[in-house]
């Protein structure tokens, strides 16, 4: 993202970002051309004085939730976790049974982090217009500028699309309270309650991803699901069995025991595990109660934890001097190649370390720890942000239109096991991919060329983990997610559409710095209670003031 675009500061601060939304196509989605993890936006700004959007929905203006399953997975969801597929279906199911557009063309903004496939003469882009019955025009622009793109046609509306993508992390100041109303269709009266019957496909999108497409308590966006729990802690399986080690990690002090344990002959234990320290210490992401009062973060004894902890790893001497020197961006390079053993990470992270290490090290495995809290009692996990990106539908007074949208939807949002979505996620076959001796989908040299993502920006299905290429991994993982999400928990606030007064954008980012220079030993405790004091009497109070007035109206 360039640092130039603004986004509203969110109470969905635990939003994955562009990082983990990649990581997620690349743990779920069987897309040709999807890039390597990027590293999280954090530029601020934006808002207005009040709250732009009403945190309140009511439940009647949300669509009924009907799962539907066309293949039955192997590994089905418990609480949410993603189910995994460890097979390829020897046949998909036609989920809509006739093309449901009129022939129409329509236009659709999206990004691309990579690069944008021809308009003309693109078979793909004609297979799957032809399964719509309708063509999509789309407009695609640079996934890291997309946010500058996307202010400025909606600051015109003049030649706004019909159908416009827009991730959490571009909303640009006043989306909710005067662009979304507006500019875009109010979804209610079509998708409500049992009125989603119409688009079984779309009701198969679980409640919370639609909540989050709820601006003053109307439904307007259409979503991209994401999954329940984004980050996870590695260790290189492959190597501590050779070495003989036990992974076997119950608490915190364990966990820097292990680091210590692998430290020597040029090889460090571990990462910057400032990420695994929240986890295991369960900080909240932006708010918590106390009782009967509401507390920041960075007040509470959690974060606190989690900050000793990390110095003392950091003390330990087992993390590798590039991460204490601050370079972060190698970590995946430095942990893939066994110069560090453990490590926090994305978990898409996980497949595409699979796949750029296999071919030359056939015994590369990594695996994530089992969840443990830091004092070896029940782990609390907090379930990411439900979606962090979705579409909308431009104002238009034809209700045929607006139907006939979101039929098209409907088609886009099948999922695994269904005919519509193995074109969209991989072509057509014999132009786009060949079958392997294992029935697997090879991509084409076209396939890198013409199919790109595209369509699953103005909405996807469920996330599902089919990446039965790498022998064993859909077990592991979907196993470990269902362990997972027996101790998830929503957060405060969890999938409201909330954006922060301006003049409050700035306040953490001291605790950004802080946090770093606490971890390194270059400052203390006493460093941080300066710091809390100066961001309550800097306008912190006034926020919590902000959240209470939420909290208290619901």
């Amino acid at each position: 993202m360039n640092s130039s675009t603004t986004r509203p500061r969110r109470v969905s601060d635990f939003e994955i970002g562009r990082r983990g939304f990649l990581g997620m196509i690349a743990a779920g989605a069987a897309v040709v051309g999807v890039p390597s993890l990027l590293s999280a936006c954090t530029s601020e700004g934006g808002g207005s004085t009040a709250p732009s959007a009403q945190a309140t929905v009511s439940a009647g203006n949300l669509p009924n939730y009907y799962p539907v399953e066309y293949v039955k997975p192997d590994f089905p969801s418990v609480n949410g976790s993603t189910p995994g597929f460890s097979k390829i279906p020897a046949s998909f199911v036609q989920s809509v049974k006739t093309p449901p557009g009129s022939g129409k063309t329509f236009t659709a903004m999206t990004p691309l982090w990579g690069t944008i496939p021809p308009a003309k003469g693109n078979q793909y882009y004609d297979a799957v217009n032809g399964m719509l019955g309708s063509n999509i025009s789309f407009q695609i622009s640079d996934g890291n500028t997309y946010g500058d793109k996307l202010a400025t046609v909606l600051a015109s509306a003049k030649d706004l699309p019909d159908w416009v993508c827009v991730p959490t992390w571009n909303m640009p100041p006043r989306f909710g309270s005067e662009i979304v109303p507006n500019l875009f269709e109010d979804l209610t009266p079509y998708l409500s309650g049992d009125k989603v019957k119409d688009y079984p496909n779309l009701a198969n999108i679980p409640t919370a991803a639609w909540r989050f497409g709820v601006f003053n308590d109307k439904l307007y966006a259409l979503p991209f699901p994401g999954e329940i729990i984004t980050d996870t802690t590695f260790y290189r399986k492959d190597v501590l069995e050779k070495k003989g080690v036990d992974p076997a990690v119950k608490n915190g002090d364990d966990l820097i025991a292990l680091a210590k344990e692998l430290t020597g002959g040029g090889v460090y234990g571990a990462e910057d595990l400032w990420t695994t320290a929240t986890y295991i210490y369960a900080v909240p992401a932006k708010w918590k109660m106390d009782g009967d009062k509401l507390v920041n973060r960075v007040e509470t004894e959690e974060y606190r934890a989690a900050l000793d902890w990390t110095a003392r790893l950091f003390a330990s001497g087992s993390v590798h001097p590039d991460a204490v020197a601050g370079n972060t961006a190698e970590a995946k390079t430095r942990f893939q190649g066994g110069k560090s053993l453990i490590m926090s990470d994305g978990l898409g992270g996980w497949n595409e370390a699979l796949r750029d290490n296999l071919a030359s090290n056939p015994s590369y495995a990594q695996q994530p720890f089992p969840v443990f809290r830091a004092d070896g009692g029940k782990p609390v996990i907090f379930q990411a942000n439900p979606v962090n990106i979705f579409s909308f539908l431009k104002k238009n007074s034809d209700e045929a239109t607006i139907k006939e949208l979101l039929a098209l939807a409907n088609a886009m949002a099948a999922p695994f096991g269904t005919t519509e979505y193995d074109l969209i996620n991989n072509g057509v076959e014999g132009v786009h991919f060949t079958k392997g001796d294992d029935g697997l989908p090879v991509p084409t040299k076209l396939a890198a060329t013409e199919l790109q993502p595209t369509y699953i920006f103005l909405v996807d299905p469920p996330v599902a983990n089919t990446k039965v290429q790498y022998p064993g991994f859909v077990e592991d993982y979907s196993t470990w997610m269902a362990d997972a999400a027996k101790y998830l928990q929503e957060p405060l606030f969890f999938a409201q559409q909330i954006v922060e007064p301006a003049q409050y954008a700035s306040l953490g980012q001291p605790f950004t710095d802080l946090e770093k220079d606490i971890a390194r030993g270059r400052k203390t405790m006493k460093d941080l209670d300066a710091a809390i004091a100066t961001w309550q009497s800097s306008g912190g109070d006034q926020l919590r003031a902000f959240y209470q007035e939420i909290l208290d109206a619901q």
